[in-house]
């Protein structure tokens, strides 16, 4: 019998090391209050994703993403405002942002970039607000997570026009081969979402397989972009490991010494470790 298209993928076997999901957006998978965010956090868990970062698209997100993180302790949050919402970013807004970003278990200024494929921001507000938050990301020290979605060669010109942050990664990379060079090139980090594993990636399955082991993270953007063969229906954080495995086999690397070095880079990128150990309001964590 064929699967209802909202049921979710089932379960998988757990990785045999943890790795973290750096690009989850728990709020749109359904979750409303802490409850909710644990028991999201525990299926994940249950199979080695063992930590999140929630990511905002607006400002109600944002508020949202900043405050779940402070729920349990294995939620991180980005705040940013999408793209294809920029049409109008006021001067409050701005403020807003900033002032999210600025919590101590918000680790990074994201997603902010550019968006080509939808019509919902002029090219010249999405430029403007790109612009904005790659200023921000350098202002508050933390990395800058981008969204590029038929935008490579604008998104390039831009952080080179405006001095890249010390910490880039491209959420949910999109390019072929050539394009991952021109990327990794820079430092930047790559974070690899389901479509790595559809049939039909082909340039993007190359760019994965050659992305440094170091430079490399794994998201499922959730609740979008399920992995094959579960795609179009519900995505949720412990969907990472299909991804992870997948990217061992194209890549011919051992799953745990991946999972490892994928949950080291993570750390090291977002500061994990610190920002965990620095905790000074633990009532509010699980």
């Amino acid at each position: 019998m064929t699967p209802r298209r909202g049921e979710r993928p089932p379960v998988p076997e757990p990785l045999p090391v943890p790795v973290v999901d750096a690009h989850t957006h728990l709020d749109a998978c359904g979750a409303k209050d802490s409850a909710d965010v644990s028991t999201m956090v525990d299926r994940a868990a249950s199979v080695g994703v063992d930590r999140v970062i929630t990511v905002a698209d607006d400002l109600a997100s944002a508020r949202w993403a900043a405050e779940a993180s402070t729920w349990d302790s294995r939620v991180f949050a980005a705040v940013a405002v999408h793209p294809t919402r920029t049409a109008s970013f006021t001067d409050a807004d701005k403020a807003e942002v900033e002032r999210l970003a600025r919590e101590p278990r918000v680790v990074a200024v994201g997603e902010t970039g550019l968006d080509y494929y939808w019509d919902y921001s002029p090219p010249e507000a999405q430029h403007e607000a790109f612009r904005w938050h790659i200023d921000l990301a350098k202002r508050v020290g933390k990395p800058l997570m981008i969204h590029d979605r038929d935008a490579h060669d604008d998104i390039l010109r831009i952080l080179t026009e405006e001095g890249s942050p010390e910490k880039v990664v491209f959420h949910c990379f999109s390019g072929d081969l050539g394009y991952a060079r021109q990327c990794v090139e820079r430092g930047y980090l790559l974070s690899f979402a389901g479509p790595v594993t559809f049939r039909n990636a082909a340039p993007l399955r190359e760019a994965a397989a050659f992305v440094p082991r170091d430079q490399l993270l794994v998201e499922t953007d959730a609740p979008f972009l399920t992995p094959h063969p579960f795609r179009g229906r519900p995505n949720e954080p412990y969907c990472a490991a299909y991804t992870l495995r997948e990217i061992a086999a194209l890549r011919g690397d051992d799953v745990a010494e991946l999972a490892g070095a994928v949950s080291t880079t993570a750390d090291r990128f977002f500061r994990l470790r610190s920002v965990t150990s620095d905790l000074t309001n633990g009532e509010k964590l699980r």
